[in-house]
């Protein structure tokens, strides 16, 4: 049986949500848990350290090992003092699940740096400088788990909506982010994914119990990836309606890069246009990789 007994698990924007469905998971499994959330509203703006507070004495009244935080994650100061304070409290730091986020709408015509860089901070920066701040303390245990979060409307443009740039932006960078930090991470017994996940929340709209979509639906399969249980590294996992798929992109077999990349030859921009069908229909084996973790509850 997965159990977290003597480990310690960080959640941002645990407040509600998925990421208190994580939060309670992770508590059940016998994990201490630091319940972070800024009680921003849906827009990504303002703050209410009650909401971390409240989630925190509702665990705790179910027996859970939680405290609530609300430092402010988009720079490294604030970053460190979280870490500083899940250390504190709790004398180690297995954990570090970054779920914070929010959705925002603006046109590519009427995007506003300001709007730009707040879901940057969030959906870039915060990562990094959770990682950073979270690095030595694992290192030095020789063990760590981190998840960071994606979504399916920035990996696949069946699922892209107007608006999203800056969004698709921030959750793009994520792939790039695990890949790197799984290698730095594998000499140190640090696992790094990410998690697409679906969940009818507040992102939604949806403030009340979901009729479908529920976030604990999506727990079991975040919890598995930080657990000591998983060796998984680089990879995301897809997690939706109790259903679980992960995807890791691969080389193609036989690739030697960059000098041959088993593509289509063509020289000039008049010979690319005459094999386009060839070069866009991508062979078997250099499409994304994919395994299912688990299907059903």
């Amino acid at each position: 049986m997965i159990n977290f007994e003597g480990r310690v698990a960080l959640v941002t924007g645990a407040g509600r949500g998925l990421g208190f469905a994580y939060a309670r998971l992770l508590a059940a499994r016998g994990a201490s848990v630091v319940i972070h959330d800024n009680g921003v509203d849906c827009e990504g703006v303002g703050a209410d350290p009650a909401i971390a507070t409240a989630a925190a004495e509702r665990l705790q009244r179910e027996g859970a090992k939680v405290i609530g935080a609300f430092d402010d994650i988009a720079n490294p100061v604030g970053c460190r003092a979280l870490v500083e304070r899940a250390v504190a409290a709790f004398g180690r730091l297995d954990v570090v699940i970054h779920n914070a986020g929010w959705v925002g709408y603006q046109a590519i015509e009427t995007l506003e740096p300001h709007f730009l860089e707040r879901m940057m901070a969030l959906g870039v920066n915060a990562p990094l400088w959770l990682a950073q701040a979270a690095w030595p303390v694992m290192k030095h245990q020789g063990y760590g788990r981190i998840l960071l979060t994606t979504s399916c409307r920035a990996l696949y443009p069946d699922y892209v909506q107007t608006g999203l740039t800056a969004y698709a932006a921030a959750k793009s960078a994520t792939t790039g982010i695990v890949h790197a930090l799984a290698k730095e991470g594998a000499p140190h017994g640090i696992k790094v994914n990410a998690v697409s996940p679906v969940a009818k929340t507040r992102m939604w709209g949806i403030e009340e119990d979901p009729d479908e979509l529920h976030p604990d639906l999506v727990a079991p399969g975040v919890v598995y990836l930080v657990s000591e249980a998983s060796e998984a590294t680089a990879w995301i996992l897809r997690a939706s309606n109790g259903q679980f798929h992960a995807l890791q992109q691969r080389e193609a077999e036989g690739v030697d890069y960059p000098r041959d990349l088993r593509g289509v030859a063509a020289e000039t921009p008049e010979a690319v246009a005459k094999v386009w069908s060839m070069i866009a229909c991508a062979r078997p084996e250099a499409r994304m990789q994919t395994s299912t973790i688990a299907t059903g509850q």
